[in-house]
């Protein structure tokens, strides 16, 4: 639009909609760092940084792609006649304003087009969890964009755009189990799948390196996806509140669901399961929770909270190394989301806006739901899947590009290799403590005979001057420098190493 008459906007939109918009849109995107802390301190300490580096700068892409061809593809109003995706004809929010005032009577389009923008920020976001402890940054970045423009564009379309065949053939999906759920899961398993294992031991036994930052991120995550949900209705009215109050019960059951396994299992009550039984309730939720019954969710929560507790152990059978859980988490909680609105979804229940007609699941004899909602899953997991395993393969085999980093970079940690800075000072201060040594009571030699100029790794510095370290005697009576190394230098391995055994051993198995 090119004007310089001092032109004035005659349309006028309802405040109270557009404020309710604007405050989701907004709590949305707090999600995003809430996602930063829970991934940072789910992973060890030495690549904490690199994960709310990674999180950040998905947003990132995630709001570039969308200004700049993703909002068209995905809802561009003049592709009805297309049932895959849709055109370029608002490219660069081009015309994206006002809005068709036979469409947009309540609020104007750039409002939905930026509240929808926070939708993919979330599923990046949630992506880039994979990369976790190995995975190059700049490369991701790269994926992200493209992931967005031919996986999450496209199917955002088939199910929330008018012209979608999805949104034709009746899918219920509220607020994204298939765009932002399914998705983030696939993918991330299938960036995972091409990373491979990272290649230190023990690695079922890695630890969260800090449980307070997890509670944190989740309680974040809890609160903006209120509103997720909520404000999918895009005016505050019933549908929106009985949303909010799905979400939460779903939430809650999940919680409550995975504790109660992991303690019948240790006998011991974990915040990181009570916070993983959280987020699998929430994004059950977040297919259902503006179709499903106040007590569906109740039921909903309690699956969600025992399948996907079992649905870790997924990825060692396939021997993927999904860090973050991405695919229980959100894969399978997404998945028992979109079966429940199959299920328990009611006509009355999505009705409650005014405006949608939908005959619900079979709480309300619509049989046919069911297979409709596994088809939806089917295609959605097949598409995700086909394409970005095609996506990483051909970005891993440009020169560059390569998805992952190496040995060295590994062992030295993301925060050091790729970001260089760290979550915390003294792991910088301990790198250099084992890469120089320490002349103490004439038990260690400077660097042990290990200078700036060798190759060699942390790892390498540390086991040469474990070699002149005492050992720990059958009394497990501890010297000084041996609680220390007991205390900081393999907090990552299993508790249950026992403590008889010589710090060589130690090292040979850090090895």
């Amino acid at each position: 639009m090119t004007r310089g008459d001092g032109y004035l906007w005659k349309e006028t939109y309802d405040g109270a909609t557009v404020a309710f918009i604007i405050l989701g849109a907004s709590l949305v995107f707090f999600m995003v760092p809430g996602l930063g802390f829970l991934y940072s301190g789910l992973a060890r300490r030495k690549s904490a940084l690199s994960l709310i580096w990674a999180v950040l700068t998905a947003t990132l892409v995630g709001m570039l792609q969308w200004y700049f061809w993703g909002y068209s593809l995905a809802f561009s109003s003049s592709a009805k006649d297309n049932k895959f995706i849709g055109n370029l004809d608002s490219f660069g929010f081009r015309n994206v304003y006002g809005g068709d005032p036979e469409t947009y009577t309540t609020y104007p389009e750039i409002a939905f087009a930026s509240f929808q923008m926070m939708f993919l920020c979330v599923t990046l976001s949630i992506i880039a969890g994979a990369t976790a402890e190995r995975g190059r940054l700049l490369p991701h970045m790269v994926f992200l964009f493209i992931f967005a423009t031919v996986v999450y564009c496209p199917i955002a379309y088939w199910v929330w755009a008018p012209g979608g065949w999805c949104y034709q053939w009746g899918v219920l999906d509220w607020a994204g189990g298939g765009p932002v759920e399914i998705l983030s899961a696939v993918a991330g398993f299938v960036y995972s799948y091409f990373l491979g294992r990272r290649r230190e031991n023990l690695l079922i036994n890695f630890r969260p390196h800090n449980v307070s930052m997890v509670t944190l991120g989740t309680s974040i995550l809890w609160f903006g996806w209120l509103l997720f949900n909520a404000a999918t209705s895009l005016e505050p009215n019933l549908r929106s509140v009985y949303a909010f109050m799905n979400t939460n019960i779903s939430a809650v059951l999940g919680g409550m669901t995975w504790c109660l396994i992991d303690f019948r299992l240790e006998q011991k009550w974990s915040t990181v399961g009570l916070c993983s039984g959280i987020i699998c309730g929430l994004v059950a939720a977040t297919p259902s929770s503006g179709c499903i019954t106040l007590y569906g969710s109740v039921i909903q929560g309690i699956v969600a909270g025992v399948v996907c507790n079992f649905a870790t152990k997924i990825k060692y059978y396939l021997k993927v190394d999904d860090a973050l859980d991405l695919l229980a988490e959100h894969g399978i909680a997404g998945v028992v989301g979109l079966i429940f609105n199959a299920l328990f979804a009611a006509d009355w229940v999505i009705g409650m806006d005014g405006v949608t007609r939908h005959r619900g699941g079979w709480l309300t004899h619509n049989y046919k739901q069911m297979y409709i909602q596994i088809a939806y899953i089917a295609a959605v997991s097949g598409y995700c899947a086909v394409v970005t395993a095609i996506i990483c393969f051909v970005i891993d085999k440009i020169p560059g590009l390569q998805l992952r980093v190496d040995e060295q970079a590994e062992r030295n940690g993301m925060d050091e290799d790729q970001i260089g800075e760290f979550a915390y000072d003294y792991v910088e201060i301990r790198r250099d403590y084992y890469q120089w040594g320490v002349d103490t009571d004439n038990n260690y030699t400077t660097a042990n005979g290990i200078s700036t100029d060798d190759d060699d790794t942390e790892e390498d510095a540390e086991a040469t001057a474990n070699k002149t370290k005492p050992t720990y005697n059958t009394q497990n009576n501890h010297t000084e420098a041996n609680q220390e190394s007991s205390n900081e230098d393999y907090s990552d391995l299993s508790s249950n190493i026992d403590h008889n055994v010589t710090t060589e051993k130690v090292t040979a198995l850090n090895q």
